[in-house]
């Protein structure tokens, strides 16, 4: 009976899952690490509904190009300053932007308002002066793959390469993969996505796509990040490394660093 009640339940969300289901994706905390080690400037982006926070991490001189940050599923922007950083003492401008809820953002993260702010994002980093003449690297750590390859599609010819990092395929992909066997396929009939990466990868058109996964990842299968390369069109890369989910910039710097290059010569 108690089983029985549980499955009733979930369904009873999942098939309402238009908006209260969302904060079962975004664990956003508040409070910012200590990051005074770290040059950066702060900005402030306005939205419809919300007042977003972010960082800018501005290298020595020129920039190689200019990086726009999507982050993962929880913390917030300075969680991914290990990550972003090494970027940063390479020659890029990097971009890390908190969505609803998250660090000093306000708000509450719902599928829909991330899409929907990220194209304000967008627009506005764009818009500015000491972007304007760079090339426009558009990367995405974890679930923050499924907002990177929608905004790469959406705006394919103002950006000139796609970098996911730890591909969450579909947001229903990462629900049924991380439940038990018993639930999947409920999850899977009744759980549908707004807007996936495996999808929205078939409409990036030509601009590069650098997919990073680790074979070895325990938190997002490397199948879902396979499945999102098998689905994008050419130009495109494969990497797979070794290694904990998103370590490849600590395990594969150089390596790292050097593809990154390329995609904006």
């Amino acid at each position: 009976m108690r089983a029985s009640l549980v499955i009733i339940v979930l369904l009873s969300i999942v098939q309402n899952a238009s908006g209260q289901f969302d904060d079962k994706f975004y664990f956003p905390k508040k409070k910012w690490d200590n990051i005074d080690t770290v040059k950066y400037d702060e900005l402030t982006i306005k939205t419809d509904t919300a007042v977003l926070s972010g960082i800018i991490l501005v290298p020595k001189g020129k920039p190689l190009g200019t990086i726009i940050y999507f982050h993962g599923a929880g913390g917030n922007v300075t969680t991914y300053i290990p990550i972003v950083k090494p970027m940063a003492d390479a020659g890029f401008r990097v971009f890390m932007i908190d969505m609803q809820g998250y660090g000093k953002s306000t708000g509450k993260p719902t599928h829909m308002d991330i899409a929907m702010d990220a194209q304000v994002v967008i627009n506005t980093i764009l818009q500015r002066e000491d972007v304007v003449h760079t090339k426009i690297i558009i990367m995405g750590a974890s679930m923050g793959t499924q907002i990177a390859t929608k905004m790469a599609k959406d705006n394919h010819d103002r950006v000139a390469a796609l970098v996911l990092e730890g591909a969450v395929s579909s947001f229903t992909d990462i629900a049924a993969d991380t439940s038990p066997k018993a639930q999947q396929d409920m999850i899977r009939n009744f759980l549908k996505s707004p807007y996936s990466a495996k999808e929205d990868i078939k409409q990036t058109g030509d601009i590069p796509k650098l997919i990073i996964h680790s074979s070895e990842d325990s938190t997002v299968p490397f199948k879902e990040g396979k499945l999102v390369y098998d689905n994008a069109p050419q130009p495109k890369e494969l990497w797979e490394v070794k290694g904990a989910h998103l370590d490849a910039i600590n395990l594969y710097r150089a390596e790292f660093i050097d593809k990154l290059k390329k995609l904006v010569k």
